[in-house]
């Protein structure tokens, strides 16, 4: 059962990885949207590391950390911002903070939970 739901967890964040990346190189999908399968992709990575706890936990570990990173988007120190004009840096760390953004993480840790929650 573990590893069906690790298999399942690892599955879905890697196509959140790759829908993600897609919405930054379409004009199809909205940009709010990539920060919303963020976020998601944050939940179920969590989960993968975390496969048991409440459900306080389940949610709030992966909207903490998608907190952090927008924040850390307020600090402009030379070295960071060399690695947020990286490719990987750019996708990981982001490139400026947004109140917006802290919604979308708010949706897509709360859609990712709902998924969660059928799935078990």
């Amino acid at each position: 059962m573990v590893k069906n739901r690790l298999l399942f967890y690892f599955i879905v964040t890697f196509l959140v990885v790759l829908l993600g990346v897609l919405s930054r190189k379409t004009n199809v999908i909205p940009l709010f949207i990539g920060d919303v399968l963020y976020a998601v992709m944050v939940y179920f990575g969590f989960r993968i590391l975390l496969l048991r706890g409440g459900n306080l936990k389940k949610i709030m570990f992966p909207l903490c950390f998608c907190f952090l990173i927008e924040l850390q988007q307020l600090y402009n120190a030379e070295w960071i911002m060399a690695i947020r004009n990286t490719t990987l840096g750019h996708y990981a760390l982001g490139q400026g903070f947004l109140w917006s953004d802290l919604v979308c993480y708010i949706v897509g840790v709360t859609v990712a939970f709902r998924m969660d929650a059928i799935k078990s």
